[in-house]
C-alpha cells in the first residue's frame, strides 16, 4: 500500500511539481489533525526541503544541540512565543521516527477501511453474522468514492463527514433491528418503537440490578458516540487518501464498479453469501418503507377501530348464555407453541398438562383447547392482551393508543356493558397509574402494590402466580357479590429471564408471600440464565410448568360449579428460546363443570384436555372475541361510527 506520509511527492527537491487537489488534501488533513499530515510535517522537518505535494511550507533549520529548531526552554528567551501547535509533542516524535509514523498511518488508514467496509456490509439479523458476510464488495462503497473523487476540498470533507455520521446511525438503526428480531421477532419501528427502549432499560434493572443496568446502559452510550466519531473520521480520511492518489483511486474505483455489477449480474457468491452487497442502501430502503407505511397503518387503522360488529348490541343480547357464571380470563406470560412442541421444552410441559387435565377431570372439570396466532411475539404483552379482547389486530404501539382512546368495545367491557357482571382485574404486572382500566371496563383492578405481598420480586415479576391467584381468591373470587364476577387476571411467573422461578408451596402457607425469600435465594441468578442458550430454554419450559400448575390447582381448590375459566398466552417466547423459524401461535383452553359451556363450542374443532392437538384449529388472535360471542348468545348489531 501506499504511504501516505511521503505519497504525491515530486521528483524535485527545491520545490513541489504536486497537483492543487495534493496541496488542498495536506491542509484539509492538518485541519482534521489526521496522522497523514501530521507525517507530511515530519518528512519534511527530516529532509529540509518541500514535499513535493505543492506545500511551500519552510522545513525548520537546525538547533545549534541538533535539535530540530525548537527551543530547549522557551521561557529562556522572552521573545519566543510558547510553542502553538496541539499536536506539537506528536509532531516531535513523528519527525524522530519517520518509518514509524508512516506505518501508523497506514495501519489508521486500513483500520478505516475495514471499519467502513464492515459497517456498510453487516447483515440485518444475528443469526446471519458470519465471517463470510464481511468478505463483500459493498455498492455503496464505489458510489461514494466516484462521487467524493469527483468533489473540490471543501464540499469533499463536509459529504464525507456527514456520510460517516449518517453510515453510524444507519449502523445504529440495524444494530436495533437485529435486537429487535432476537427477542421480539420483528424489526425495529424508527417512529413507533422508541418508548421500548425504557422497557428494556426497566426489564434489564430487574433482572440485573441497577448498578450493572447503569453500567451497561453507560457503555452502550459511550460505544455510540465512539461509532458516530469514528466513522465520520475514517470517511473523511479515506476520502483525503481518494483526493491524494486521485489516478489510482480513479482506475481502482472504475474496476470496482465492474467487478461488483458482474458478480451482481451473475449471482457470484462466496460461502453461500452474494459476493456484491448493497446491505447499507437494503437498510436505507426498508427503514423508509416503514416508517411510510407506518404513517398510512395510523390513518387506516383508525377507520377499522371505529367498526364494531358488536358495538351497538343492546346489553340484554350480550353473552346470554353465560349468564351465572363466574368468568375469569388469564394471560399466561409468553405461554407460546414451543413450550408444548419443542424437543427441550415440550417433555415437562406436555406432562404437566397431561397430570393437570387428569386432576381437573377428577374434580369434575373438562376442557378444550386450540391455538390462535398472536399479533406480538417475544414481547409487549400488552399487544396480546388488546388483540384477544378488542377483536382487532393491534400488533404495534400507534394501534395499540388508538385502541386505547376508542370507544370500541373490548370483550371484558361487555360482560360490563350488560348489567349482569361485576368486573374485577387483577394486575401484578402494572405498577404504575394504568389508563387503559377504562377501555377494558373493569370496575376495580388490583396492581402490584395493591395485593399485600411482602416478598420478594422473582427478577421482573413482582410476585409469584400462585400468590396472585391466592390474592384473587381471598380478594375477589371468595366475596359474597350481588351479580357473578367477570375478571382479568395476568399471570407474571413466566417472564424472561427465567430466573429466579418460584416453587409451589402448601396453600395455606402462603401468607403475605415472605415464604418465598428462601425459594428466591436458592434460585437461579438471571445473568446465568441469560447467558446460557439451553439454559434458557430448560427454565423457560419450568416456568410455564409453574404457571399452569398455579393456575389449574387454584380452579381445582376453589372453583364452583359456576366457574369458567379462559386461559392462554400472550405470545411466544423470545426467538433464542422459542428459535429463528418458530411461529407465532399460542394455546388458549376454555375449562368448565357444566357441560353446556363447552357444548356450545363444539364446532369449533377443538382438542379435549388442556393440551392442543399440532393439528387443532388456528386462528388469528383478534378472531376470537367476536367467535366467543357469538358462540354465547351475543346479537350483532355493527357500529359503523
Amino acid at each position: 500500500m501506499e504511504s501516505e506520509g511521503g505519497a504525491g511527492a515530486g521528483t524535485g527537491t527545491g520545490t513541489g511539481t504536486g497537483t492543487d487537489a495534493s496541496t488542498a488534501d495536506a491542509d484539509a488533513d492538518a485541519s482534521t489533525g489526521s496522522a497523514d499530515a501530521s507525517t507530511d510535517a515530519s518528512t519534511e522537518t527530516s529532509t529540509g526541503t518541500s514535499t513535493g505535494n505543492g506545500d511551500t511550507r519552510t522545513a525548520p533549520t537546525s538547533a545549534p544541540d541538533g535539535g530540530t529548531g525548537e527551543k530547549a526552554d522557551p521561557e529562556a528567551d522572552p521573545t519566543t512565543p510558547a510553542k502553538p501547535p496541539r499536536f506539537a509533542r506528536l509532531t516531535r516524535w513523528q519527525a524522530e521516527h519517520p518509518q514509524g509514523a508512516r506505518a501508523l498511518s497506514r495501519t489508521i488508514t486500513v483500520l478505516a477501511a475495514i471499519l467502513v467496509v464492515c459497517t456498510l456490509v453487516m447483515p440485518a439479523t444475528i443469526v446471519d453474522l458470519g465471517p463470510a458476510r464481511f468478505f463483500r464488495l459493498p455498492g455503496e462503497a464505489i458510489v461514494g468514492a466516484a462521487i467524493l473523487l469527483a468533489l473540490p476540498r471543501k464540499p469533499r470533507v463536509v459529504l464525507a463527514a456527514v456520510s460517516g455520521v449518517a453510515l453510524a446511525a444507519l449502523t445504529v438503526l440495524n444494530w436495533l433491528d437485529m435486537g429487535f428480531k432476537q427477542y421480539l421477532g420483528r424489526t425495529f419501528n424508527l417512529v413507533l418503537d422508541w418508548s421500548l427502549l425504557g422497557d428494556a432499560q426497566s426489564y434489564l434493572e430487574d433482572s440485573l440490578g441497577r448498578t450493572a443496568t447503569l453500567a451497561a446502559t453507560a457503555g452502550l452510550i459511550v460505544l455510540v458516540l465512539l461509532l458516530f466519531a469514528s466513522l465520520a473520521y475514517a470517511v473523511v480520511r479515506l476520502s483525503n487518501v481518494l483526493a491524494r492518489h486521485s489516478a489510482t483511486a480513479t482506475r481502482g474505483t472504475l474496476i470496482a464498479g465492474v467487478v461488483w455489477i458482474t458478480c451482481s449480474s451473475f449471482g457470484v457468491q462466496l460461502a453461500g453469501v452474494p459476493l456484491a452487497a448493497d446491505s447499507a442502501a437494503v437498510t436505507l430502503q426498508s427503514q423508509t418503507e416503514r416508517v411510510s407505511d407506518t404513517l398510512k397503518d395510523e390513518a387506516e387503522f383508525q377507520k377499522v377501530a371505529k367498526v364494531d360488529a358488536f358495538g351497538a348490541t343492546p346489553p340484554a343480547q350480550l353473552v346470554p348464555d353465560l349468564r351465572g357464571k363466574d368468568m375469569i380470563f388469564t394471560f399466561i406470560e409468553s405461554y407460546g407453541r414451543s413450550a408444548i412442541e419443542d424437543p427441550i421444552m415440550a417433555p415437562g410441559v406436555d406432562k404437566t398438562l397431561a397430570v393437570r387435565t387428569e386432576a381437573l377431570k377428577k374434580a369434575g372439570y373438562h376442557a378444550k383447547s386450540g391455538w390462535l396466532t398472536s399479533a406480538t411475539y417475544g414481547g409487549s404483552s400488552w399487544l396480546g392482551h388488546s388483540t384477544t379482547l378488542s377483536g382487532l389486530w393491534v400488533s404495534n404501539q400507534q394501534r395499540y393508543r388508538t385502541v386505547m382512546a376508542s370507544d370500541h368495545l373490548s370483550l371484558t367491557k361487555m360482560f360490563k356493558k350488560s348489567g349482569a357482571w361485576d368486573t374485577v382485574g387483577v394486575m401484578p404486572g402494572v405498577q404504575k397509574g394504568w389508563p387503559e382500566q377504562s377501555f377494558f371496563g373493569l370496575d376495580k383492578v388490583y396492581n402490584a402494590f395493591e395485593l399485600g405481598y411482602k416478598g420478594p420480586k422473582f427478577s421482573w415479576s413482582t410476585m409469584p402466580d400462585q400468590y396472585t391467584l391466592e390474592q384473587f381468591q381471598r380478594r375477589v373470587h371468595s366475596k359474597k357479590h350481588d351479580k357473578p364476577v367477570m375478571s382479568e387476571v395476568i399471570l407474571t411467573s413466566s417472564h424472561q429471564p427465567w430466573g429466579p422461578i418460584p416453587k409451589m408451596v402448601g396453600w395455606d402457607e402462603l401468607g403475605d408471600g415472605s415464604i418465598f425469600k428462601g425459594i428466591e435465594a436458592a434460585g437461579n441468578k438471571p445473568a446465568d440464565v441469560i447467558a446460557d442458550t439451553t439454559k434458557s430454554r430448560q427454565e423457560y419450559g419450568k416456568s410455564i410448568q409453574y404457571s399452569v400448575t398455579a393456575l389449574t390447582e387454584w380452579l381445582e381448590r376453589y372453583g364452583s360449579k359456576d366457574t369458567v375459566l379462559v386461559f392462554l398466552g400472550d405470545h411466544q417466547p423470545i426467538a433464542r428460546v422459542s428459535g429463528n423459524h418458530a411461529s407465532r401461535d399460542v394455546p388458549i383452553s376454555i375449562v368448565a363443570k357444566d357441560p353446556k359451556v363447552l357444548d356450545k363450542i363444539s364446532a369449533w374443532g377443538w382438542s379435549d384436555g388442556l393440551r392442543p392437538a399440532h393439528d387443532a384449529p388456528v386462528w388469528k388472535m383478534n378472531l376470537f372475541r367476536d367467535r366467543f360471542l357469538t358462540a354465547y348468545g351475543s346479537t350483532p348489531h355493527p357500529k359503523k361510527g
